[in-house]
């Protein structure tokens, strides 16, 4: 085997070690979500992408070169003509399809174990956060089941206390609107007492004004007799001084 070829197989034979360290059954898919996050992953996860595609491109080169030297070695040479002529050289063609062949299932494994692998780290990342998603819902629902108790205990505590109040809540309500309309009536009372006053002082009011009206008038009156009073006196002390 070539170093070409022995690389392939050891990155088969890592290929089927991670992929059986995956399916472990006692490792759940969140602790795997905690070791594909650590920094160092974060760090080369922004090359993973280009890593996995120049590796599926030289595993397809790698595989369409064994199925090349697979059909050249199995065409090439009928087994009866040379068996015949040459059996050394036959064997020495049987020798090197053996390992065609032997590369070809080498390539192919690792191509679809590749493919495999990264669908199954996806497959178990998506599976970590639908669980970590259902936890969370799951506390949630919890502690919503847990509130809509309480409320309903308080509920009841709360109508229990309204039956046993119920009855002196009514007496007092009857008592309360006794009072409330004795009240009602003294208010009534003491507004007709103060619209009687109030008209009462209206009616003084206007009176007063007719009052102050005629003494304005009888004081015109008065103003209008003291003046003739002086013009006569004016006038009989004239005539005695003439």
């Amino acid at each position: 085997m070539t170093l070409q070829w022995a690389a392939v197989a050891g990155f088969l034979y890592a290929e089927i070690g991670l992929i059986l360290m995956l399916c472990l059954p006692f490792v759940p898919p969140q602790r795997w979500q905690k070791i594909f996050t650590f920094p160092l992953w974060g760090k080369i996860a922004t090359y993973w992408n280009k890593a996995f595609l120049t590796i599926i491109v030289l595993l397809i080169v790698l595989f369409l070169d064994a199925m090349r030297e697979v059909r050249k070695y199995s065409i090439s040479h009928g087994p009866e003509k040379s068996s015949s002529s040459n059996p050394s050289a036959y064997e020495h063609v049987q020798m090197k399809l053996f390992r065609a062949q032997r590369n070809l299932y080498i390539s192919g494994f690792s191509l679809f174990l590749w493919l495999v692998l990264r669908r199954l780290v996806t497959l178990i990342t998506q599976l970590a956060k639908e669980l970590g998603i259902k936890g969370v819902l799951k506390i949630q629902a919890d502690s919503n089941n847990e509130a809509a108790k309480k409320y309903m205990e308080e509920n009841e505590r709360l109508k229990q206390a309204l039956e046993k109040t119920g009855k002196g809540d009514e007496q007092m309500t009857d008592t309360e609107n006794k009072k409330l309309m004795e009240n009602v009536e003294k208010l009534k009372t003491e507004l007709k007492k103060t619209s009687d006053a109030l008209s009462k002082a209206h009616d003084e009011v206007t009176t007063m004004k007719k009052q102050s009206e005629s003494l304005s008038k009888e004081y015109d009156r008065l103003l209008k007799e003291h003046t003739q009073l002086q013009e006569i006196l004016a006038k009989s002390e004239k005539k005695k001084d003439l």
